[in-house]
């Protein structure tokens, strides 16, 4: 039986190149050329929180177009649907690395029974996409007054 000097850090090395190859095959979608840049799907982040009456909706999508954005309301789901489009100033061949995700996207959100869907307002500044989700006006707290008998 022969003797075989073990390294371990050969193993590590091993393991840490079939991650990066998958996460690459994962991030990096089909092969063709067309989707070169497009690193896969992505989805802005978004912030929902309540504010006063209303809820509201914030979306980062810094780089895309708002002429590239679709917000609809359907059988109460909000749903947000783009795409960032790959700037082909410089050649493919010119970029070292492409971390930014390129392509389209779809977010969709249920929304609560209180909101008032017919008042929702959109606003698209500094690549963020703002909803205000204003409540019903009978969803909204009311003060009882409390008669005293006397």
């Amino acid at each position: 039986m022969a003797i075989v000097r073990w390294e371990p850090l050969r193993d590590l090395l091993s393991l840490q190149e079939r991650v990066n190859r998958m996460f690459n095959e994962q991030y990096r979608g089909a092969s063709s050329d067309d989707e070169w840049a497009l690193g896969g799907s992505w989805a802005p982040v978004v912030d929902i929180y309540e504010h006063g009456q209303d809820i509201v909706l914030k979306a980062e999508l810094p780089g895309v177009d708002p002429k590239d954005v679709d917000v609809r309301l359907e059988n109460n789901v909000l749903t947000l649907r783009g795409q960032r489009k790959f700037e082909n100033e410089v050649k493919k061949e010119s970029y070292h690395r492409v971390e930014r995700s390129y392509g389209s996207f779809s977010r969709s959100f249920t929304l609560p029974s209180v909101v008032d869907q017919g008042n929702i307002k959109a606003e698209f500044k500094d690549g963020i996409l703002k909803l205000v989700l204003p409540k019903r006006e009978e969803a909204k707290p009311k003060q009882i007054e409390i008669n005293v008998a006397t």
